[in-house]
This record gives structure tokens, C-alpha cells and sequence, in this order.
């Protein structure tokens, strides 16, 4: 009889570990990976979705950071993860760019990740110091054709968005200016005031404060549509370069496979705290614009950004490894 017991209870456990592993998985957080150390603007901005999100979806987001390689090995374990909707990547630009900066990566940059949604995307302002008589990029085209080679410009570092965007306007507007890389835009802003660099791409909240102290002089703004944050400002492509457009930008993926299902009440969550006013008041603060995609539009842009940039680091020849 006692036998008969524990065999019948033993039956019951197998029958029913299938349902009490799935209860348990349920419960398990959502992990969201970002691939850089605390408190930078990707960090900043993916706790912001994580809280906003874990309200709306009742459900606890835990933001992890995994630094290293330039987010590449955040990337890498969510490219290798369950796509069962626990574990996402908060993926700033540069998870395009790193596609042709860096070789023999573990994963691809599009094929390896279903996209959720675009986040956020933050123009970048050319600003140059006022020791430059260019009031436009006109005059600070004219003054670098006749000045070839002679004028440099500064960078975050090799490889990033700062530097990119240099590259791809000396190639359209036919200019050679030579790249200074800093550690880092705060390190870089002390020889740009001073005027020992004149002239840089950089995202607008970094350079709003000493645009309006007056010690930069904004030219143009990279996106294709002017800024809130400084409406008088012409764009690049309104300046002559009607193809030009850099974005930083922040998307949600999740591994490849992820069920449409988890992708769309991902998504529906995302825009709903997109559309938030005090959401769209804290990535102000950031420099910020809300860019609310659905899955396939956020796919098809990320690759789109794949192949640009590839083509701008390999006519430049940059390569961080």
C-alpha cells in the first residue's frame, strides 16, 4: 500500500514538474542587458524603460550591466539567450557600428535579435568655436576647401558616434579634416572652447550649456528635422546635404525567435510609456526625442544603420581590432 503511495505520488510530481517549472520561469524577471557601466546615457535611459515598463506590464525588469567590448559582450549573451521574452538588450547606435569596427563577433547584428522598438534617438549639433568666422556650413565648408588638412576635429573616441559623423561629412561635402580622439566628450571640451580643436559633433545636451554660454557656435544639427531643444538651428541636409542624417539612438531587442506574441505586448508596453509626458520630460533632459517603432519598422532601420555605417568605416578605414 505504502508502495502503491509513493509510486502514484511519484507519477503526480513528473506528471506535474512540467507546470511548476513553467510557474517558476513565469516568475523569473526580465532581465534587460546594457553593455556599458552605470550612470552613462544608455544606463540612464534604459532604467528609465525598465520602471516605466515593469509598471505598465506588472512585472519586475532588472537592469544588468555587462561592460565590456563596447556592448558587444552584452549583446553576445542575449544573442545566445532563451527567446522566451526573460532576457533583452537595451542596444544603443553603436550595435551597428560595432558590425564593421570589430571582427570575428559571436553574433550578427541583425539576424541574431528580433527588434521590440525603437526607444529614443538623440541628434548630434556641429558646433565649432567662435574663433571660426563660419556662421553657417557654408562658410565652414568654403573655409575648410581652402584650408585642406590644416583644420582637425574632435572625438569621443575612435569609432564613435562623434567621430562617424565627422567622417561622413567630410564625405559628402568633399572636405579633408583631420581626427583628434579624446577620451571621452568631457575631455575633449576644455581644447574645443579653447580653440586649440575648432569643431565637433557631439550630442546636444553635452554642448547645449556652452552654446548658450556662447563659448561654442552651433552650425547645424544632424538629424533630418530640426531640434526642439534649439529650433533656430538649421539641419545639415537643409544646408546643402539633403542625404545627410546621424542618429544616436536606442532600441529594445530581444534574441532571435522570440515569439510575436511577447514582441507585440513588448512593444504595445514601449509605446505606451513612450507617449508618457514625464517620460518624454526625462529624455529632454538627455538630449532625447521619444522614436516609437513597431518590431519591423525598428528591424528594418537597424539594418539600414548595419549597411551605412559600414560603407563610412570602411571608406575611412577604421577598424578597433
Amino acid at each position: 500500500m505504502i508502495r502503491t503511495i509513493r509510486k502514484t505520488a511519484l507519477l503526480l510530481a513528473c506528471a506535474l514538474m512540467p507546470f511548476y517549472l513553467g510557474q517558476a520561469r513565469a516568475e523569473l524577471p526580465i532581465r534587460l542587458m546594457v553593455g556599458f557601466p552605470p550612470g552613462g546615457t544608455t544606463d540612464v535611459i534604459a532604467r528609465l524603460v525598465a520602471q516605466r515598463m515593469s509598471e505598465d506590464l506588472k512585472t519586475s525588469i532588472v537592469v544588468e550591466n555587462r561592460a565590456g567590448a563596447s556592448g558587444n559582450l552584452a549583446a553576445s549573451m542575449v544573442a545566445k539567450a532563451d527567446p522566451d521574452g526573460k532576457t533583452l538588450l537595451f542596444a544603443p547606435s553603436s550595435h551597428a557600428t560595432n558590425a564593421s569596427l570589430y571582427t570575428n563577433q559571436p553574433f550578427d547584428p541583425v539576424k541574431s535579435f528580433r527588434a521590440i522598438g525603437l526607444v529614443a534617438v538623440t541628434p548630434y549639433v556641429l558646433v565649432v568655436n567662435p574663433k571660426i568666422a563660419a556662421r553657417n556650413v557654408h562658410d565652414l565648408v568654403a573655409y575648410l576647401k581652402k584650408n585642406p588638412g590644416m583644420v582637425e576635429f574632435a572625438s569621443a573616441s575612435p569609432g564613435t558616434g562623434q567621430h562617424l559623423a565627422a567622417e561622413l561629412f567630410k564625405m559628402d561635402a568633399g572636405v579633408d579634416i583631420m581626427h583628434v580622439p579624446y577620451k571621452g566628450s568631457a575631455a575633449a571640451l576644455p581644447d574645443l572652447i579653447g580653440g586649440r580643436v575648432p569643431m565637433m559633433f557631439d550630442n546636444i545636451a553635452v554642448m547645449l550649456p556652452h552654446i548658450k554660454e556662447g563659448t561654442l557656435r552651433p552650425l547645424a544639427i544632424t538629424s533630418k528635422t530640426r531640434s526642439k531643444f534649439l529650433p533656430d538651428v538649421p539641419t545639415v541636409a537643409e544646408s546643402g546635404y539633403p542625404d545627410f542624417e546621424v542618429l544616436g539612438w536606442f532600441a529594445l531587442l530581444a534574441p532571435a525567435g522570440t515569439p510575436d506574441k511577447v514582441v507585440n505586448a513588448y512593444n504595445a508596453s514601449l509605446k505606451k510609456v513612450s507617449s508618457d509626458p514625464d517620460f518624454v520630460a526625462q529624455l529632454g533632459k538627455l538630449g532625447g526625442e521619444v522614436a516609437a517603432r513597431n518590431p519591423a519598422e525598428t528591424d528594418a532601420f537597424i539594418a539600414a544603420e548595419v549597411e551605412k555605417w559600414g560603407k563610412v568605416i570602411r571608406s575611412a578605414k577604421i577598424q578597433i581590432n
